[in-house]
Parts: C-alpha cells; structure tokens; sequence
C-alpha cells in the first residue's frame, strides 16, 4: 500500500510586513499549510495572509524565541520550513525542499541563503549575528525548538541534521541600503542589550573589543568580505560592532535596556 507522502508546513512570524509579505507568501504555493504569526501587527497584514489562504495566528510575545516556538506549536505537516517576511523561496529550492521531505531520514536541514542589499547580491562577508549564507530551516515537526531571547535566539534540536539543500536558495531582502543596514544594527544591539542585563552577565569591555577584531577579521578575511568592496567593509564593522555596541548600551544605558543603575 502507498504511504501518503509528507504534509509540509510553511510558518511565518511577521510584524507590520504589509509591504513585503504578498510576495513571501506568493513564493509558498508549494506547501500544504502556510500557516502566519503576527506580533503585535497594526497594519494590513493579517486581511493579506488569509487572502493568501494563510492560517492566522495574532498575539504578543515579548521574546522572539517564544513567538516562532509558538508558529511551531500551530504547524500541523510533517515537516515545517520557516521563512520570514523579508525571504522568498525560488522555485528551484521549493522543489529540492519538497523532494527532501519525500524521503529525508534526517530531522532537519540547512538551506542555502541570497543576501541582498537593495537590488545588489552580496555573496561573501556574512558572519556572526548579522547575517549567514546558511540557515536551518526546515525540519521535522517537533524536532525544533526556539531559546527564550530576543534576537537570534539559539535553537535546541532532537534527531540528526542532514546534508544541506544545495539546490536553489532562500532569496534574503536584509536591507535597503546603508542606512537600513545601520538601523537593523542599532535594532539589533538594542535587543541583544536586553538579553545580557536579563542574563545577569554583560561582559567586560576588554572581551568585547577582542571580538569586535576578531568578528570583524572573520567577516572581511575568512568569509572573503573583501571581495564585495566597500560592502565587504561596511559588513566587516557591523559584524564586530553588534557585541561591542550590545555590551556599551547594557552598561552605560541598562535603563533603556530593562535594567537599572
């Protein structure tokens, strides 16, 4: 007798992504479910997701980690990809992801990820927190699990990871522009504050200029940053500068970061 093949599930967490959400959901045709968690969202977005057939999930979490374990808990396939507003799937990776969950003994995969800035594809310098050409997206319902943190929170796992999905690739929007890209690390630092004055330990600022020169070697040197240019460069001092920058706003400014003086 035929197993019926594996249900897949497409989850997306969002806040007021009305601008860019129709086409992240538009490149999710292929999956069985698509199912969308809203934080907090004040414009448009819910009426797109339920034209788009989306399952809609609308609540507030003050934690990431706690937002995406909840689109988790709603995802009713198989096997779940995750994909944020800002990403779209080529065709070419919607067919290698449905393909892997056909007869992937593995529980989750890595998939290869685009980065662009504005309209320009830049390939090399992504390191650290502030961006990857690498991500663990898909995986078997359950075997996934979100950190309690605010930013890039940290992931616990059950089963075995597989062989990366080489074919296509997760199409990443990161930013606008320059600019963007300096509000996203002023964003970022400001959440990444909040989770060391929560964990009681924010560090020393000698250990955090350590890192902002090594973090900033790995980006331009050993992640070949410098074959992008001046993009190479401006990536190079964002990947340093996010510890460094987390750290001096937890402690000189702990009050705008949940903590105290």
């Amino acid at each position: 007798m035929t197993q019926p093949s594996p249900r897949l599930s497409a989850l997306v967490v969002a806040r007021n992504e009305q601008d860019r959400l129709p086409d992240c959901l538009a490149s999710l045709a292929f999956a069985d479910e698509v199912v969308v968690v809203l934080d907090r969202t004040t414009d448009a977005s819910a009426d797109i997701a339920r034209r788009h057939g989306a399952r809609v999930i609308e609540g507030g979490w003050e934690l990431e980690g706690e937002r995406r374990n909840a689109g988790l808990a709603a995802c009713t396939g198989d096997w779940v990809l995750e994909v944020d507003a800002d990403e779209r799937v080529e065709p070419a990776l919607a067919a290698a992801i449905r393909r892997t969950v056909a007869d992937s003994p593995f529980a989750w995969h890595q998939v290869r990820v685009d980065n662009y800035v504005g309209d320009r594809l830049v390939r090399h310098g992504w390191a650290g927190s502030f961006g990857t050409t690498s991500v663990p997206r898909l995986s078997r319902r359950g075997a996934k699990r979100w950190r309690a943190q605010r930013v890039h929170p940290g992931l616990d796992w059950t089963g075995r990871e597989g062989p990366r999905i080489e074919e296509g690739a997760l199409v990443h929007l990161v930013d606008r522009d320059i600019s963007d890209m300096l509000r996203r690390l002023d964003k970022y630092s400001s959440a990444r504050a909040a989770d060391l004055i929560a964990a009681g330990e924010i560090g020393t600022l000698a250990g955090n200029l350590r890192r902002f020169a090594s973090r900033a070697f790995k980006s331009y040197v050993a992640r070949r940053g410098y074959r992008e240019g001046g993009w190479g460069v401006l990536l190079a001092l964002c990947t340093g500068a996010f510890p460094l920058l987390s750290y001096l706003k937890a402690k000189l400014e702990p009050e705008k970061h949940g903590g105290r003086r």
